[in-house]
């Protein structure tokens, strides 16, 4: 696990002459991601930095690292699971390995296979590789974006990096809002790729490479998920099980042979299923440093848990953070997962106290804004976990893999709903569940009941969004200042709408799956992780994220991931004989805060400060009245409006850091 920077000159006519303070500087702005070294390289085209945090090859692993003659570079961020069964198969056509560690494949791999080289990686990464004969760059991010990779073009330099703190360390760089990104903020809770938050800056969307050659850059998808029900699902190089005819596995496709098998039984593709999860945290238990599972009770962790004890040569460490609000704890579940898989068991108890504490602070470690509230529980139970480990595992993948989010469901209740005459909707049903008493636990009937109404009769992609997001589409007019929405599109779910329609997802279950594995997977909870755990520097890996259990995943019949209101089917069913009946089907219960009562609480005065309708005028992106609202309603109870004013909170914690 590391953090990686740098730039390539797009004119020959440049050069890098006084550059390494500069690569250095930029470094220093990610030291937490890897304190252990740093690994500079530069020639008269590029710059190549990263940080190491040291978790596989602990004395020869540092970077840069090299091909046989040092005519190809890499500098990666993560970790490739299937390193060394690939390097095995690399040193029996001839190369030469002079390290340990799974980075030095890629040089290799390059050399072999050339721009094909990510077909032959199991992992989560983000790499920089340099051919300086060619003097081609090509950097990558992993499939399913566990790790974070911004770039921009700024003097004529393609400047990169894991964090956009590292990219604004450039004197090229000056940080500019982008307001269509803004927009997308307050409605995602997160800036969706291939935005960012800065006018200039791009996210390199997961599963996507880019390629600098003759001073052009291009960008590509490599991967992608097949979502036809007949589609095999290989083992491949990455498993130490595979077969040698099998080592285009990755790419999903569909063979002749394989279509003679048709529409096996959920028993037997659970087994399958089971099969393929162990070897993915088998392949993810390899470490040279202490590791431990993050364990929150639900299935996805408890999942890997029981998954890990099956592998481990000695005794699992698990980890778990409990709520003194008693609607937000799991706490319990955990504690009973770990005592019937007989682990070493660590949990922290988070107070409001210490939460609130933390709030001010959001802007130090998130470089964009994000509004998800289980960020902050997120980072106290990493920093919790670092004092024990250096690698943790977790279930991060699992509800949008296997339909485990009751917005799914919910597609189906809104179908039904929308056949009801739009003028008993409109005149009896709204009405009545609008005037539900407004409560303050997590995830209450009322809550849930009014953002279903509220976005029920939107096409499916801005309903699903509208049910995971903060503000609805209808509210922009009265949320944003005139000047924000004449600069800016109104359309804020077009590019999903695109991603979405050029999937062969056939329903809109699986449709909306594929849209949450591109958009709030990659760059809500995996940023969120990612940014939380590398804060402490510590390295999370997340099994259901394997290539080979995605594809899996996407090829099997809808009915086997959501039955009725049921989520998660196959994964119960793959689990039955391994974990508690009451752990596999307990309500799904989500890991945030109290936001509600605190902003009526401990967090008022900050809410007031940073919200104030003298600085909201000054600051020119708001309605200042129609926040004044939001907050007079919120504090009377005649609403609920915590995540709209919490995303409003977060974004001006994060302005005034980086904005000023």
């Amino acid at each position: 696990m590391c953090g990686i920077t740098g730039w390539i000159n797009l004119k020959r006519s440049d050069s890098n002459d006084g550059a390494e303070a500069v690569l250095h500087s930029m470094c220093e702005r990610i030291v937490h991601r890897g304190p252990d070294s740093e690994g500079l390289w530069l020639d008269d085209t590029v710059a190549l930095g990263m940080r190491r945090l040291s978790i596989i090859d602990l004395h020869t692993g540092d970077q840069p690292v090299f091909n046989c003659d040092r005519s190809v570079v890499v500098m990666m961020n993560g970790e490739l699971y299937n390193y060394r069964e690939v390097r095995s198969e690399l040193e029996a056509k001839g190369h030469k390995f002079t390290t340990k560690s799974d980075t030095e494949i890629l040089p290799h791999l390059y050399e072999e296979h050339g721009d094909a080289l990510l077909e032959h990686v199991n992992g989560m990464y983000a790499f920089s590789l340099w051919d300086s004969r060619r003097k081609k760059l090509i950097i990558a991010r992993d499939r399913f974006g566990e790790k974070p990779l911004y770039y921009g073009v700024f003097e004529d330099k393609l400047i990169w990096a894991s964090e956009l703190k590292a990219i604004l360390a450039h004197p090229a760089v000056k940080p500019e809002l982008d307001l269509d990104a803004f927009r997308h903020y307050v409605s995602f809770d997160y800036v969706p790729a291939p935005m960012s938050i800065f006018k200039g800056i791009q996210k390199l969307p997961a599963a996507h490479v880019l390629t600098v050659e003759n001073g052009e850059a291009t960008t590509r998808r490599y991967w992608d998920l097949n979502w036809s029900a007949d589609t095999p699902v290989r083992m491949s190089v990455a498993s130490t099980r595979t077969s040698s005819n099998d080592r285009d596995s990755f790419a999903g496709g569909t063979g002749d042979a394989d279509k003679s098998v048709r529409a096996p039984s959920l028993r037997a593709k659970a087994e399958e299923l089971r099969d393929l999860l162990s070897d993915a945290v088998r392949m993810r238990l390899v470490s040279d440093v202490p590791l431990g599972i993050l364990l929150s009770g639900g299935i996805d962790s408890s999942t890997v848990a029981a998954l890990s004890v099956q592998h481990a040569t000695e005794r699992v460490k698990t980890f778990s953070i409990g709520f003194e609000e008693d609607s937000f704890d799991e706490s319990k579940y955990a504690r009973q997962v770990a005592r019937h898989l007989n682990t070493e068991h660590y949990e922290d108890k988070l107070s409001a106290a210490t939460a609130g504490d933390l709030i001010s602070e959001i802007g130090t470690w998130l470089d964009e804004p994000m509004s998800d509230g289980s960020l902050i529980p997120t980072y106290l139970l990493a920093r919790f976990v670092r004092k024990h480990v250096t690698v943790a595992l977790g279930g991060d993948g699992g509800d949008e893999l296997f339909a485990g989010y009751p917005m799914y469901y919910a597609h189906t209740v809104a179908a039904n709903y929308l056949a009801i005459p739009s003028i008993l909707r409109r005149g009896l049903i709204e009405p009545v569940v609008n005037a539900l008493p407004v409560s303050t636990k997590n995830m209450s009937f009322d809550y849930k009941a009014k953002r279903f109404v509220r976005a029920a009769n939107y096409d499916a992609v801005t309903r699903h969004h509208s049910w995971f997001g903060s503000f609805s589409i209808d509210q922009h007019n009265e949320l944003f200042s005139k000047d924000v929405l004449a600069q800016t599109d109104a359309d804020i779910y077009r590019g999903v709408r695109e991603i979405v329609g050029r999937s062969d997802a056939k329903n809109v279950i699986e449709q909306m799956q594929y849209a949450d594995i591109n958009f709030y997977l990659a760059e809500d909870i995996l940023t969120k992780v990612d940014r939380a755990a590398m804060a402490v520097s510590l390295e999370t890996r997340a099994p259901f994220l394997d290539p080979r259990v995605g594809q899996f995943a996407a090829s099997i019949p809808v009915e086997y991931k959501l039955k009725g209101k049921s989520g998660k089917v196959i994964l119960k069913e793959a689990m039955r004989e391994l974990l508690p009946q009451d752990i596999l089907h307990r309500p799904k219960k989500g890991f945030g805060i109290p936001i509600a009562e605190w902003l009526k609480g401990r967090l008022n005065p900050l809410m007031h400060d940073m919200l104030a309708l003298e600085s909201l005028k000054q600051q020119g992106l708001f309605n200042p009245h129609y926040v004044q609202r939001l907050i007079t309603e919120h504090e009377t109870g005649r609403a609920s409006h915590h995540k709209e004013l919490w995303t409003l909170l977060v974004f001006q914690l994060w302005s005034d850091r980086f904005l000023g």
